[in-house]
């Protein structure tokens, strides 16, 4: 088995092998269809959002006596990383998440049992207690659905898509939350003239107390007889608003006194101040976010196939439409890098058949591209990784390396069968000569990856997949060269004939090759003579890379176009609801007038947001139906929405990755944060006013609404207790009158309904109606006016929203990047204009979400490219036996890093972390040309007693050919990476262009500066050995094998 090396027993046993191979093939064709599809790999951190309501509360009461107590158990749970709440008129919501190895399940358990030890210190008056779910509201929705009716009020339609299609979605695994979007929850509103109730001298509070009692639903028992048994029902319930007109409140002058004598009883929704639009027309909208980690492919599909079960159930006058599915881009987008792998296959093969000229030499190494590739899908699927945008590009980016291995097998074997061996023999006498060689190749290209595998939190979660993936799919192909390659190139290599007759493309391609060589081989002469000027020409290239890489913009992840915008609309903090309904429909009219807009779901009110405040989603068309691309779409409705007096709108495209719990107007996050609010409430308006000075920066906007007018009370405590009047009643009394008050329930098989009470609706909006109001004296039973008691002001302004972060109070600044800007370039102008201002020590201003990961992604940056190094020299040195031959071929590294960062540079690419994916792969890529020199030039010093100088000259000339076709290989798995334009294209361009470009420009510079660096360092390694106890260069590889023979022809 000696003979022949590890390859031997392969090419001497071909049925075998062909048949483990087939094996392969088919275990690759079985996972492919299986594998999961995603947009990324699983990123998500564990996220669970908590919410609370109580109607009528106001932004400070929800603060301090609802989320304060919850935060403060939330912030013993272990694992926590961020934990912000915002609290505005009549709900709480309190976002926590989780470190990246928590278990959400796990966490969800700590929540409920904090939510628990919350519940003695939350007011007694909370509906209901607080609930929580798995979902990151920061996350795009993963599908939206609206329901419009052209004949039925929009009650019903709200009543049926609640308890019908919502309850049901929710319970399809995957989905975390249904919400609906402008909820018009069926009600029976209580409307009281409190002019009449005077009359009849009585109090709101006496119509509560009546009204509490009036529907019931409580147990009665059964008569059980001697032979029968019978269950009590009685029609105790009041589920219709007429019945409510008759209900009784009080006698008077011996005469009932009903409902529709003081006020009226009407069917009418829950919550007054709510409203949703789809496309442009009045209706309700089902958000469906997804759970952390959960697959989105899965979760959708799973809903579109209950649908239509679902819908039966609906009246058939509601209409429901799936208004934006996210899936479509995605599969769009996985579609797309499929297309890409199948053109790079296409194109490798190609520059195989270019330089091979021959149909079985061409055949033998494109065969290992399948074999790699699908091998690769098997063992993805046994470790349960999905197909997405990363792990495809991983595969597309293989295409140029699997076939290297087979490459440089088969043209080793070639050589021999050139000069005459029969192919057998030959395949034989190559593998074993070449067997290292490859090995050493595939190991060290791994090796590179290895930090990236090491990484910690987020990118470390991006990059793992990236690397995986790719190490095995190198690893298959180093199998498969090592085994398949030889054994069919002995059977399929035709023998060599002396006067063989050529074809006229195999002429000219043998004269082109013969043409470069001979040009290459005066330039190598010329560099070895100008040896000195060389090596400065390796430092300057050294040193450019490093000055390149300081000076290029920083990025994190490049901006994506998913065909999803979500958008915050805002008005003035005093806005009245209809004055925001009018508002929201003037944008809505802009958004959907845009020709690129496929809908636009916009809802305003409810789901915790400040009554000023609307939200939007567009869905836009497909990517080749549009004549632009999200930023330019959001740049033109932008334009247009500035014209909308007294509203803005904020744009923001939606991302696969958005870090951070907290859903903000526009896309990267400044927050501050102080203990001292009146200190924190000062200085962010002279922070925002700055940042939007700042020209790399747009739509920077804040969540600080400290302008909202209040209607502010003073009692007059002695007056009010000389008539027994306690605060106690004058706030109820209020929250009768005002406050859309939940009184009463009543239930049905499906839900349950409240009974709301208010005075008539005309008169809520008007400040005099505060002089119509009575309270009844407890102490002499007579109507006292609120004003003889309490003095009122609406001078002072409090906030309409409060934020918390880590407890403390909070206001976030957001921001979208200025075209052409990158995040670095960004989060640098922000810190400088915030250093400039000199804001106190006690105000503490952060980056959060994905900005933060950016900020700490800049430091392991270096260290990653620094670790990669480190390893592969590590590798290098144990293989060759040597501390010297690796520094060789690391050399070729610098040209490359310049050649990539130039490029992207010049084609205005951000170094992102996709780009430092492309470097890190060019240091596997771009130091093989370094290992077959070197390699062949050891072996040519020891053999054949050259010196290093013929040895090196030897090597360059004999390796010339693959390793121009190597790099070609790999050139062209990046270049449809570079020029692909389809859905999902912004992702993978930056690594076509950093690979393209470092490829290019390290082949023209490695030729020649890596023999010059050979012979610079061999006397190095001479000069040690004859200080030291190190063995010359010389004897380095004493076992490798025989020599090399003289360079193909």
């Amino acid at each position: 088995m000696s003979y022949g090396g590890v390859s031997a027993p392969f090419i001497r046993y071909p049925i075998a092998t062909s048949l483990l191979m087939v094996g392969v093939l088919f275990v690759g064709l079985v996972a492919y269809p299986s594998l999961p599809i995603a947009p990324l790999p699983q990123v998500d951190f564990p996220t669970i959002q908590v919410s609370a309501n109580l109607p009528g509360a106001s932004p400070e009461t929800m603060a301090s006596s609802v989320a304060q107590p919850l935060e403060r158990q939330f912030a013993q749970i272990p694992g926590v990383a961020q934990l912000t709440s915002t609290s505005s008129l009549g709900s709480t919501a309190v976002t926590i998440q989780f470190d990246l190895n928590r278990n959400i399940d796990g966490a969800a358990n700590d929540v409920q049992a904090a939510i628990n030890a919350a519940g003695g210190q939350l007011p007694k008056s909370l509906p209901s207690p607080p609930t929580y779910r798995k979902v990151n509201p920061a996350d795009s929705p993963i599908m939206i659905l609206s329901a419009t009716s052209d004949t039925m009020p929009l009650i019903e339609v709200n009543d049926a898509i609640d308890s019908q299609l919502a309850q049901q979605l929710s319970q399809i695994r995957g989905v975390a939350q249904v919400l609906i979007g402008g909820q018009q929850k069926p009600a029976i509103r209580v409307q009281i003239d409190p002019a009449k109730l005077v009359a009849k001298g009585l109090g709101l509070e006496d119509v509560r107390a009546q009204l509490v009692q009036t529907t019931v639903d409580s147990p009665k028992g059964n008569i059980d007889g001697k032979t029968r048994s019978y269950t009590i029902y009685a029609n105790d319930q009041l589920p219709d608003s007429k019945d409510w007109n008759d209900v009784i409140i009080a006698y008077r002058n011996g005469g009932p006194l009903r409902i529709r004598d003081i006020g009226r009883a009407v069917a009418g929704p829950e919550d007054m101040k709510q409203a949703a639009w789809a496309n442009g027309k009045r209706g309700v909208f089902l958000i469906v976010f997804k759970q952390p980690g959960a697959n989105v492919i899965e979760t959708v599909d799973k809903i579109k196939a209950q649908l239509p079960r679902l819908e039966k159930a609906i009246p058939p006058a509601v209409k429901v439409t799936i208004m934006s599915d996210r899936t479509t881009t995605i599969r769009a987008a996985v579609d797309d890098v499929q297309f890409t792998l199948l053109l790079t296959i296409a194109l490798v093969v190609m520059v195989i058949f270019v330089f091979l000229r021959s149909f079985w030499a061409t055949v033998i190494p494109s065969v290992t591209v399948p074999l790699a590739l699908l091998g690769a899908c098997a063992l993805m699927w046994i470790v349960g990784y999905t197909l997405d945008n990363l792990s495809l590009m991983a595969l597309t980016i293989a295409v140029g390396f699997v076939v290297d291995d087979a490459i440089v097998m088969l043209e080793n074997i070639s050589r021999y069968v050139e000069k005459g061996e029969d192919p057998y023999r030959a395949a034989l006498k190559g593998a074993r000569e070449i067997g290292f060689t490859i090995v050493s190749i595939s190991v060290s290209l791994v090796a590179v990856l290895i930090p990236l595998l090491l990484m910690g939190g987020i990118i470390g979660r991006l990059f793992r997949e990236f690397a995986v993936t790719l190490a095995m799919t190198i690893f298959v192909s180093m199998i498969v060269s090592l085994t398949l390659t030889p054994m069919m190139a002995s059977r399929f290599l035709q023998p060599h004939r002396k006067h063989q007759q050529h074809g006229r493309f195999y002429l000219w391609s043998e004269r082109m090759f013969d043409g470069m060589l001979y040009w290459y081989e005066r330039g190598l002469n010329l560099v070895l003579r100008w040896r000195f000027t060389t090596l400065m020409v390796f430092f300057a290239t050294l040193a450019l890379s490093v000055i390149l890489f300081i000076a290029i913009p920083k990025g994190f992840f490049p901006q994506q176009d998913n065909g999803l915008l979500t958008g915050a609309s805002q008005a003035a903090q005093d806005i009245s609801f209809a004055d925001m309904k009018r508002k929201q429909e003037e944008l809505g009219k802009i958004v959907m007038d845009d020709p690129d807009v496929f809908s636009a779901a916009m809802a305003i009110g409810g789901g915790g947001s400040a009554l000023n405040t609307g939200r939007l989603y567009i869905t836009l068309k497909p990517r080749n139906e549009r004549t632009a691309l999200a930023p330019q779409i959001i740049a033109r409705i932008r334009a247009k929405a500035e014209k909308v007096e007294g509203a803005r709108l904020y744009l923001q495209a939606s991302q696969d990755v958005r870090l951070g719990g907290r859903a903000t107007r526009t896309q990267f996050e400044y927050t501050l944060q102080d203990a001292n609010l009146a200190e924190l409430n000062e200085w962010a308006p002279k922070i925002l006013a700055k940042m939007e000075t700042l020209p790399q920066l747009r739509d920077v906007a804040t969540d600080q609404q400290t302008k909202g007018t209040t209607l502010t009370l003073t009692i007059d405590r002695d007056t009010a207790s000389r008539y027994g009047i306690s605060p106690q009643l004058i706030d109820d009394t209020l929250y009768d009158a005002f406050g859309q008050r939940q009184v009463a329930q009543y239930f049905t098989q499906l839900n349950s309904y409240h009974v709301v009470m208010e005075i008539l609706p005309e008169m809520q909006g008007d400040l005099d109606s505060l002089q119509k109001i009575y309270i009844k004296s407890p102490t002499t039973g007579d109507q006292v006016p609120l004003s003889a008691f309490v003095r009122w002001t609406t001078d002072p302004v409090r906030p309409l929203s409060i934020s918390h972060q880590g407890q403390f109070p909070a206001i976030t600044i957001s921001f979208n990047l200025a075209q052409g800007v990158a995040l670095g370039q960004a989060t640098d102008a922000v810190q400088k204009a915030v250093a400039d201002l000199g804001v106190p020590g006690t105000l503490n201003g952060s980056f959060q979400g994905t900005a933060q990961a950016f900020q700490q992604s800049l430091g392991t940056v270096p260290l990653l490219i620094f670790a990669a190094l480190i390893v592969v020299y590590l590798i290098l040195g144990i293989l060759y036996e040597s501390y010297i031959h690796p520094i060789t071929i690391l050399s070729t590294l610098p040209s490359a890093g310049v050649g990539a960062l130039a490029t992207l540079m010049i084609f205005g690419y951000d170094f992102s972390l996709i780009a430092l994916i492309g470097i890190v792969l060019l240091i596997g890529i771009v130091k093989k040309n370094g290992i077959m020199m070197v390699d062949f030039a050891i072996v040519a010093e020891r053999d054949e007693h050259l010196t290093s100088e013929e040895a090196i000259h030897k090597a360059a000339l004999l390796r010339f050919r693959p390793i121009m076709m190597t790099t070609m290989a790999a050139l062209l798995g990046g270049v449809p990476l570079m020029l692909g334009h389809g859905t999902g294209s912004e992702i993978r361009q930056p690594l076509g262009y950093a690979m393209v470009g470092g490829l290019l420009v390290s082949q023209v510079l490695t030729l020649f500066t890596t023999p010059v660096i050979y012979l610079y360092l061999d006397r190095l390694s001479n000069w040690m050995s004859r200080f030291g106890r190190g063995t010359p260069s010389g004897s380095d590889h004493s076992e490798r094998p025989d020599a090399v023979s003289e360079a193909a022809e």
